[in-house]
Order: structure tokens, then sequence, then C-alpha cells
């Protein structure tokens, strides 16, 4: 695999850096482990490090780009950090950015609103993630959307309880429920543009705990996924409307909480076109993946992307088979992909500070 011969040369030391962190797994806002791992290798590396940013975000400052904080992507960054604070061969500031709590809860909007790009200032930002169904020395990159925004919600039915054996007795809620997990379905297949695209999902059902009682309450969660952000203002209210239709049909009360949580992630045109050349420097042309379909899935760094231009790239991670899918129990890091993405950041930084260099 077309890698940096010096990171090759520590390939072992990210597996080890990678298997540390997968062995400690910590959630969000709790990666204190993690943060400090991270920032005594990079103080090992000689780069600056800030700690405790956004709870327990690390910031090294040599370049500028980004990982979430998850094992593989943190070990990537971090062999590259160490090898362009080795080499320095680029004119400028890069700032790693190791941000905490990316699954769910948000953490580079946090960082954003701590005013971490005023304390960091950068001209643009660059993200990677592993992608598994993709081939190990590929990459995918696209202009534009990449992947969805992603909002939550939670509707919770209150009827009136009864004996399972006396339902004209009851407000049954978890009549009302199958009919709002149907009816949700139709904002997807009736309401938006044929065009445009957009889930909703039902994630998570609860109500009754026993076998010969109606509950009095049904609890149903989900997410939803748009890339538009009319279509993403269509659906809050769509399924307050449906909801509350299908309640008021039973004689049922409704209470909606809805929650936006990350923007559509949109790559800018020029910094896509740079992250496209600098994985074709490592692996060809052929093996830079253009003409993907935009993911439904989501990502918070679309929150630094609503600050500052950048671009962020799928790296692959082998077949599914080798690693399972992503959120799967199977899943795991390819360690073989180590070297390749740290070489992609570290080219990615001295092509990117390199041309600023040349227009100066």
């Amino acid at each position: 695999m077309p890698v940096i011969n010096r990171i090759a040369e520590f390939h072992a030391e990210m597996t080890q850096w990678r298997h540390l962190i997968h062995a400690h797994p910590e959630t969000a806002f709790e990666e204190h482990k993690t943060a400090e791992l991270v920032a005594g290798l990079l103080e090992s590396f000689g780069v600056s490090v800030d700690r405790g940013i956004a709870r327990t975000g690390v910031i090294g400052t040599l370049g500028r780009m980004h990982a979430c904080g998850h094992d593989g992507h943190t070990a990537m960054l971090l062999g590259a950090a160490k090898h362009l604070a080795e080499t320095r061969n680029f004119a400028g500031t890069i700032h790693f950015i190791f941000q905490p709590a990316e699954e769910n809860e948000g953490g580079a909007r946090l960082m954003i609103q701590e005013g971490v790009l005023a304390r960091y200032p950068v001209d643009a930002v660059y993200g990677m993630h592993n992608w598994p169904e993709m081939p190990v020395g590929q990459f995918a990159v696209r202009p534009g959307p990449m992947m969805a925004a992603f909002d939550i919600f939670e509707v919770t039915i209150s009827g009136r309880g009864a004996h399972a054996a006396m339902p004209h007795l009851a407000i049954d809620p978890i009549v009302v429920a199958a009919q709002l997990v149907n009816g949700l379905q139709t904002i997807a297949s009736r309401n938006v543009h044929p065009l445009e695209s957009a889930v909703v999902s039902i994630t998570q059902i609860h109500g009754g705990d026993t076998w010969n009682v109606i509950p009095d309450t049904v609890v149903l969660r989900g997410t939803t996924r748009s890339f538009n952000p009319a279509v993403r203002d269509q659906i809050e209210p769509a399924i307050r409307r449906i909801a509350d239709g299908a309640c008021r049909a039973c004689g049922a009360q409704m209470e909606l909480h809805y929650e936006r949580r990350y923007p559509a992630l949109i790559n800018a045109s020029a910094e896509t076109e740079i992250a496209a050349a600098t994985a074709a420097s490592l692996v060809g042309e052929t093996n830079v993946k253009r003409d993907l379909l935009p993911s439904m899935a989501a990502e918070d760094f679309a929150c630094f992307l609503e600050q500052k231009p950048g671009a962020y790239i799928w790296i692959g991670n082998g077949t599914a088979e080798a690693g399972g899918i992503l959120h799967n129990p199977h899943y795991d890091f390819n360690d073989e992909v180590l070297p390749l993405g740290a070489s992609y950041w570290v080219r990615l930084a001295e092509s990117a500070l390199a041309k600023e260099r040349r227009s100066a």
C-alpha cells in the first residue's frame, strides 16, 4: 500500500495506540484516559498541547485538520502529528483537533460554542472517517452534501389503561402507536418531494410491562435524516400533525419532543479538490471515488463545516466480513489502514500549506 516510508516504520506503534484506546472505551465527555494519552503523545512529539477543550477535547498545534474520537481515527492523526513534528515540511500552522463526544452528543458544536475556532484560527478544516465495505487502498469524497442532517424525536402517547380483557374501557396507546409508526412513513413517501431525500425511523417503542394490562402511556423515539434545509424544516411539523391526528382519532393525548442535532455535512468545492488530489497522490486517481452517493448517516464534523470551508473524506476499511459494518457489534477498525490514513493527513498538510506559500 503506498504510504510514507517513515510512517510505515511506526505502523506497529500506531497499532499499539489504537489498541490501547480500543481497550479502554469511554463515553461522551468522559474520555479522560484517551485525552491524557493523546496529549502525552503529542507532547512527546514536540507538539504544543491544550487540554480540556469542550471538557475532554485536546488540540495540538503545528496544522489544520480534524479527527473524531474513534480509536483508529485518533491513531492516524497521532501518526501524522508525529511525522509532521519530525519533518515540519510545511509553511503555516496546523491545529490537530481531537474532539470529544462525536457520537450523538455533538462535541464539535460544544467546541465551537467555547470559541475553539477563535482561539485556534484556521482557513480550512478537514476530516476523515473509515468506511467499511470500501476496499483498503481507496478513498471517497464529493463536493456538496456528503452526509445527512440528524435530528431526534420522542412522542409520548397518553391514553387510559385497563384490563386487557376489557379494551372498551381503555384508550389504548399501543393501538395509537401502531397507527403512528405507519403514518410517519408517509412523510418521506407522500409529503417530501420525490427527488429530495428524507428518512423518518422509529427506533424505540416503550409501553406496558405485563401480559394482561393495557398501559396508560407508550413512548416512541426515533431519528430523522435529510440534506435540504427546507426538507428538514418540513419534517418536524409533519410528525406533530400525524401524531396529533392519530391521537385525536382515538381519544388519546400526544406530547412531542423534537431536537435538532447535526446539520448536513457540506463539503466545499475547492477543499474537496485538495482532499481528492491528496488521496490520488497516494493511491491513484482510479482509487479515489468521486461519484459516490451521499450517506444518510450523520457526522458532527458538519458543525465545523458550517463555520469554515473544508472537506470530509472516507477511507476504505475493507470488506464488511473482515471488520463488520459501522455500529455493529462485530465491527473492528482495520489496522492495515493506519499508515495510509496518517500518510493522507501528512500529504494534505504539506499540500494545503504549500499552496498557501505559493500564492503568498
